[in-house]
Formats: structure tokens, C-alpha cells, sequence
């Protein structure tokens, strides 16, 4: 797990649901119940991880779930229910399939967004992947989200098909992008010089 002064990649848990359901909710416009994290949690093909901000103070359950209160102010999770006390940014999960691994969410909290955090993400989805003898990476991206389509590209993720009416909220189109075979040198090499990239970057504006 890569661990930085600053930023931690650690895996998901239950205690993290509510924090990562604020990011979601943040970045999508549909989102999941928190039921669906949970059954993820406990998928054998899953893999979830947040990212840590370890130079914020511990939070409290007010502030993970401000806008989960009902009529009654009684905070929307179970009886007994521990939050994590972490500081989440961000998170990224995928599923293990046969031989290629599904990127099924990735998102970075609001503020925290244009910093290469989200690279960190991914790059470290495609080290998972790497990791259970995975030959590729695939995902969907929106047609109209350019930015992640950036994104994706710098880690060589090419568009090679389209899934008509995809999303449920708007009928937009999806993108399948996937990546060439990551278990290359090439590849390998490629994945290399993106995190000496995001390390020496991170270098220079620490010591700014």
C-alpha cells in the first residue's frame, strides 16, 4: 500500500461508507445505497481502497454525514455502526474478472481535485490489477467527461467501443476505454515514469 507524508492508501471498510458516500454523491448524479458498498465490501471479485489525508485532524460523525440527518436529526446509519475517523479524499474500486480488471468507481472529493490525486488512484487500480494477474484494465467514462477521458488516456486507456444510453439519469452515452496488456515492459515502464512524474511534482510543491 503506498503511504505517503501527506496522502495514505489504505483498503475500504464499513467505517468508511459514509465519508465515500459523500464523495460519490459529490461526483455523480446517481448514487449507490449503502447497502450496494456493503455487498461490495464483502465481494471476493472486489477491491476497494480510499485515500487518506493524514494532515487533517480526526473527524467527527457530524462531519462525515451533514446532510444524511432525517426530520429527526438521527443520523442515517445502524445501531452500533462505527465511522472512521479518517479524513477520506477520495476512492477507487474494481472488480477481478477472468482476466481483465473493471474500474467500477473512482471519484476524489471536490476540493481536493486537479491535484494528481486522482492518478494515484488509478495508477494504484492498475497495481491491483497487476498484483491478481490481471492482462487489462477496462471502464466506462461519460461521453461528456472529457477531463476523466484525460485522464485515462495518460495511463493509455484507448476508446474502443461505446454502450448506447448508459447512464440512467440523462441516456448519455458511455465510452468503453481499456488499457493495451499491462504485464508488458513497456507497460510496466510506461506506469514507472507516471509515479516519478506525480512523486517529483508532489516533491516540489511540498517543498514550496
Amino acid at each position: 500500500m503506498v503511504t505517503l507524508t501527506r496522502y495514505q492508501l489504505r483498503p475500504m471498510t464499513e467505517a468508511d461508507i459514509p465519508q465515500v458516500a459523500d464523495i460519490e454523491g459529490q461526483s455523480f448524479p446517481t448514487t449507490w445505497p449503502r447497502t450496494a458498498y456493503r455487498r461490495e465490501l464483502a465481494n471476493r471479485l472486489a477491491r476497494y481502497l480510499v485515500l487518506v489525508d493524514r494532515s487533517r485532524t480526526p473527524v467527527s460523525a457530524e462531519e462525515q454525514e451533514p446532510h444524511r440527518k432525517s426530520l429527526l436529526g438521527i443520523f442515517r446509519r445502524k445501531p452500533g455502526e462505527e465511522l472512521t475517523t479518517d479524513f477520506i479524499i477520495g476512492y477507487v474500486g474494481i472488480w477481478l474478472m477472468v482476466d481483465q480488471a473493471h474500474v467500477v468507481a473512482i471519484a476524489i472529493r471536490e476540493q481536493y481535485r486537479r491535484q494528481g490525486l486522482g492518478e494515484l488512484l488509478l495508477a494504484e487500480a492498475v497495481e491491483m490489477a497487476l498484483s491478481n494477474g490481471q492482462e487489462s484494465v477496462t471502464l466506462e467514462v461519460r461521453r461528456s467527461n472529457e477531463s476523466a477521458q484525460a485522464l485515462y488516456e495518460k495511463f493509455r486507456f484507448l476508446k474502443v467501443g461505446v454502450r448506447r444510453r448508459y447512464y440512467t439519469d440523462n441516456k448519455e452515452d458511455a465510452l468503453i476505454m481499456t488499457t493495451p496488456p499491462i504485464n508488458t515492459d513497456s507497460y510496466g515502464e510506461h506506469l514507472a515514469y507516471l509515479r516519478d512524474c506525480w512523486e517529483r511534482r508532489w516533491a516540489q510543491e511540498t517543498a514550496g
